[in-house]
This record gives C-alpha cells, structure tokens and sequence, in this order.
C-alpha cells in the first residue's frame, strides 16, 4: 500500500553538516558558524555534530533572513522568541516591526538609488553632448 509524503523516518532522518550544507547550497562552514553564533544547536552523536529536521527549518529561517537583509542578532531574536512563546505571538510581532523597518529601510535605498541613477544618466547626456559637439 503507498503512502502519501515523507515517511516518519524520513521526517526524523539526522544530517550530517555535510548533508545540510549541500540540502541548503551552503558550505560546512557557513552552518558551523550559525552554530557558533548560537543560532542552531545541533546534537552530537559522538564527535559528529548531526542535525534533526528543526535545526534544518532554523537554518531555512536564518538563510531568508539574511537573503531578507536581517542582521544576525535580529534573526536570533525572531528564533528566541519562537522558542519561548507557543503561540508565536511575540515572534510574530517582532517579525512585523522588523519586516516594516526592513521595507522602510529598502524604500530609502531606492530613492537614493534613483536619484544617482537620475545624475548618471544626466552626466552621460551632458559627456554624450560634448563628445557629439568636438567630433
């Protein structure tokens, strides 16, 4: 009889960092040092550090945020507070305020980027002119 998704063992299967790091297209070393940041915890059977599915979705987590463009502290922050509170509450309203700067912040970014781009394009118009006026 077939089943439907992931089997439990599948679910709960532990990777090594090596496995990890090429689920996520990371390197070994990028996941050691969220590990030293204290952002995952993975356990150890052995000398082997391994990872359980929750340390997979935590490194999920921390890789948006920095495609995102969060600081590591604010991403720990986001993580600390799935942890403490159950209904997510308090993780949910941080992400908010710091979805909300993060836009504000990106919006900024680009009236400055248009504004150089407006400059640019106005100096290549004036050198274009000049170059056209001396040929």
């Amino acid at each position: 009889m077939a089943t439907e998704g992931p089997t439990i063992a599948a679910a709960e299967r532990l990777l090594t960092v090596t496995e990890l790091a090429g689920e996520l297209g990371v390197t070994p070393r990028a996941i050691r040092f969220y590990e030293d940041k204290g952002l995952i915890d993975p356990a150890r059977v052995g000398a082997t550090r391994v990872y359980t599915p929750r340390e997979r979705a935590r490194m999920l987590l921390i890789l948006r945020g920095k495609r995102l463009g969060f600081s590591l502290a604010e991403i720990k922050e986001f993580l600390d507070l799935y942890a403490v509170d159950p209904r997510h509450l308090e993780q949910k309203r941080a992400l908010l305020a710091g979805v909300r700067k993060r836009v504000g912040e990106l919006e900024d970014m680009r009236v400055s980027l248009e504004r150089t781009l407006d400059e640019l394009r106005a100096i290549a118009v004036q050198v274009e002119g000049e170059i056209a006026g001396e040929g």
